[in-house]
């Protein structure tokens, strides 16, 4: 018969292991995610017909300020200027230097505005952009706000793949 100590330092070998296991989990997870890549959710008409309303699961990479900058058609998640909790997903129109015009508010009137994109900035706009809010609302973003930029979409099924950058 075991000893009762035998008993309890297997128990805590077992522990010990089980924590470490849990903490590695952990730092992939963190790098994955803070570093590399994130799952990311879409729902709502903006960026309808490239994005279904119902909601979707997109793989997004991120994009480190040094090496990459987003190029014209990307899509791109983005912390929202005007309420830092919400993370909307958006096409990039334009690019720092680009001037850009545009329709103001396509529901009311057609009354139309050119701007040129400052330095550290994208002009982002979905692709309904009868129900968007975006660069129309709160004007160029800064670069800072970018969190990644969407590659694939994992959910739904029927329309898992790539999405390419395009203009609309």
């Amino acid at each position: 018969m075991a000893s009762p100590s035998s008993f309890w330092s297997k128990a805590f070998r077992d522990a010990i292991k089980s924590g470490v296991f849990i903490a590695k989990i952990y730092c992939f997870l963190h790098v994955t995610t803070n570093h590399l890549g994130f799952m990311a959710y879409a729902y709502g008409p903006s960026m309808t017909p490239t994005l279904h309303s119902s909601g979707n699961v997109l793989l997004a990479e991120r994009i480190t300020k040094r090496s990459q900058k987003p190029s014209r058609g990307d899509i791109v998640v983005i912390r929202s200027p005007e309420n830092p909790n919400k993370t909307p997903i958006k096409r990039v129109i334009g690019i720092e230097g680009d001037r850009i015009s545009f329709v103001i508010d396509p529901r009311k009137n057609d009354q139309s505005e050119t701007i040129v994109v400052p330095k550290g900035h994208v002009f982002v706009q979905g692709d309904y952009m009868h129900n968007s809010r975006d660069s129309r609302n709160f004007g160029p973003i800064p670069y800072g706000l970018i969190q990644g930029r969407v590659l694939w979409r994992v959910w739904p099924f029927q329309d898992f793949g790539p999405l390419e950058p395009t203009l609309t």
